[in-house]
């Protein structure tokens, strides 16, 4: 998908997001299984928030993402940080390179916009085929329980002098998706006036036990489950966000 105007106002939408429990989260989990090595290779990287920091704390990243204007955003704060980092345009179900990591991570819930089981059994194989033996994949979904009793039929708004937005979400056809419909007002300083633009977004998961399967099947081993980011937290049947950790055979 491409996301169009989005991946300009991305990261002032995202400023909240727990960009560092994210880093926190593989830093801990190398250390936790004993997984040596610094080369990540960061799927769905968008505006390259999580890759930034993880160049910053030593780490040899390579970001790959669909979207040609999220990776351009990306391409410039690298630059301005003086940061070496490669990006790629890629679907990570149709990953294409040769180049094995330690660490594979597709965080903030990116691997739910594949529309199909069959492009989540392709990722997981093609992350498999780039990860090093032992080495960790980890990745977060929006919990089943989020995409049925907070998502769907829900309206989400923000009201900011600069960017404003409306947000209706609607459950998709396929069982436990939601339609995201955006709207955007954005202040023109040179007019004073706002334009508005609208977006659509998809989104999908699949229950735990799914996740399982298909982890299983493309040869990994799952370690353990973090619930909402939170590694003391436990099983949560109203945990929002599900985190995955697993090994490769």
């Amino acid at each position: 998908m491409s996301y169009g105007l989005f991946a300009y106002l991305y990261d002032e939408l995202m400023k909240d997001a727990p960009y560092s429990q994210w880093v926190e989260l593989l830093q801990h989990k190398a250390q936790q299984y004993g997984v040596a090595g610094n080369k990540v290779l960061d799927l769905a990287c968008g505006t390259g928030e999580i890759s930034l920091r993880l160049a910053k704390a030593g780490y040899h990243v390579t970001g790959v993402d669909l979207s040609e204007e999220m990776l351009s955003v990306a391409y410039a704060k690298a630059d301005q940080e003086g940061l070496q980092i490669p990006f790629y345009q890629q679907d990570m179900a149709h990953l294409d390179g040769g180049e094995e990591f330690q660490f594979i991570t597709i965080f903030c819930d990116s691997l739910n916009y594949l529309r199909t089981a069959e492009e989540v059994w392709s990722t997981f194989e093609g992350v498999h085929r780039q990860l090093e033996e032992g080495g960790l994949f980890m990745f977060d979904v929006h919990s089943p329980f989020k995409m049925e009793q907070i998502f769907q039929y829900s309206t989400f708004a923000r009201d900011d002098e600069d960017i404003s937005y409306i947000w209706n979400c609607f459950p998709g056809d396929e069982p436990l998706s939601v339609e995201h419909e955006l709207s955007f007002f954005v202040l023109d300083e040179a007019t004073g006036k706002y334009d508005r633009f609208d977006e659509t977004h998809f989104q999908r998961t699949y229950p735990v036990e799914m996740y399982k399967n298909m982890l299983d099947e493309a040869g990994f081993e799952l370690l353990e489950l973090v619930y909402d980011l939170d590694e003391d937290k436990g099983y949560d049947p109203e945990a929002e966000r599900i985190a995955f950790i697993a090994k490769k055979k």
